[in-house]
């Protein structure tokens, strides 16, 4: 009977010191990213998407100008340019350009591409600001500025009319090579000396925010003109800032040259290049200056690309 006690007792010892048994558990799963809250639309704000993120074209206003050689084909005569004009159903005697900068929220920050004009071209541009207001985006919310280069319907809207900085808490974002150049301008000194403690400088085709914002050198524009690749997972949206204006013109006939270029044939041959790689790889775009709201793709049909809206 003893030997029963200390065996059933040892035993018991044993059950109660064995480790105890615990159901498997599924692996914790990855916490979701915070949501983005949409943009509203109106007439002036068209709100869309890339990958995850929540973007908008802003109506800053639009320019005409005389179809007279001076602008956008001053290597081509009149006749020229009213022949493209007409086929594709634009009037002959003057051609319109658009201004829409980019504005684009991640999780944590508010990125705008471009500021517009403001009060530098007069009252059919300068809208950015009341239409921010309209889509509910603060000036004082927006982190970061990218700038693709430094002529004044992309870099006016930098600034309020006594100088004061439009967008306080925002780092600007321009190539070294722009904002060398803008420095040394005379004509943009006030915007210089109100930006300077905000600019970030990158080099020509850097990453600047890590698998969000890359720029993309594009030559010929101006000193440091950049375009910006806009990324969230497999969907990307190339701004192509001013290396094309027309949506006919300068896309159906790159080679002809544009007034504002400095240097026209490098210009020229970078325009070319990107329409043929954004054409042959189907890339999103984003045009400033096409008509309103400037999304869409280039196709290539033979030897002409044209301009297909979203």
């Amino acid at each position: 009977m003893k030997s029963l006690i200390s065996a059933a007792l040892v035993a018991g010892l044993v059950a109660a010191c064995a480790p105890a048994t615990t159901p498997a558990t599924e692996p914790a799963a990855t916490p979701a990213a915070p949501a983005i809250a949409p943009i509203p639309a109106s007439a002036d704000v068209h709100p869309f998407t890339i990958g995850e993120l929540q973007a908008a074209a802003l109506r800053d206003g639009g320019l005409e100008t005389p179809n007279d050689n001076k602008t956008l084909a001053i290597n081509k005569t009149k006749a020229d340019v009213d022949a493209v004009l007409a086929a594709n159903g634009l009037p002959t005697d003057k051609l319109s350009l658009s201004v829409q900068p980019l504005l684009v929220k991640t999780t944590d920050k508010v990125l705008l591409f471009d500021t517009g004009a403001a009060a530098l071209f007069g009252p059919t541009l300068g809208k950015l600001p009341a239409t921010m207001a309209t889509a509910g985006i603060a000036l004082d919310s927006v982190t970061d500025i990218f700038i693709t280069h430094a002529h004044g319907d992309h870099i006016g809207g930098l600034v309020t009319a006594d100088g004061a900085l439009a967008f306080p808490n925002a780092a600007v974002h321009i190539s070294a090579n722009e904002w060398a150049a803008m420095k040394a301008d005379p004509m943009v000194g006030a915007i210089v000396a109100s930006i300077t403690p905000k600019v970030v400088e990158f080099q020509p085709g850097a990453e600047i925010i890590p698998a969000t914002v890359t720029a993309v050198d594009i030559k010929g524009h101006t000193p440091g003109h950049s375009a910006y690749t806009i990324t969230s997972g497999d969907q990307s949206l190339l701004y192509i800032g001013d290396t094309a204006h027309h949506y006919v013109v300068s896309v159906q006939h790159p080679d002809w040259t544009i007034a504002f270029d400095g240097d026209a044939p490098t210009a020229q041959a970078s325009r070319k290049t990107m329409l043929d790689n954004a054409a042959a790889s189907g890339q999103r775009i984003f045009a400033v200056h096409f008509p309103f709201p400037g999304l869409g793709k280039f196709t290539k049909t033979g030897d002409v690309v044209v301009w297909t809206a979203e």
